[in-house]
């Protein structure tokens, strides 16, 4: 059996009984089987072409959205007092020390 995920809920022996009745009974339940597969097609073949686009348009990428300019990874060691003081002003203060250095080399250029 695999590992479930804390909280998931294992249904009886009657209750998955009762389950597998009820999917039984329903005239629009049908098992797929090899025969089914072999003779599905793709989508793109099944609608026509500007259902089809229309279908992939409203389909969302995964993840968080590409920034137009992305930020480089580094590790940095800051006094507590800076960290705990931008924390404290909630979300986003991470970006807020980013702004906070970006003004700072304004007025101190490198050499």
């Amino acid at each position: 059996m695999p590992k479930l995920k804390p909280g998931t809920i294992i249904p009886s022996k009657d209750e998955d009984a009762t389950i597998k009745a009820g999917i039984a009974a329903d005239p629009d339940t049908v098992e797929l089987d090899a025969q089914w597969f072999a003779q599905a097609k793709p989508a793109s073949e099944v609608f026509a072409s500007d259902t089809y686009e229309a279908l992939i348009a409203m389909k969302r990428p995964r993840g968080r959205p590409k920034a137009e300019e992305t930020k480089v990874f580094t590790a940095i060691r800051l006094d507590a007092e800076i960290v705990d003081t931008f924390k404290a002003t909630g979300k986003g203060w991470q970006t807020r020390i980013n702004n906070a250095l970006k003004e700072w080399l304004k007025t101190h250029p490198a050499a």
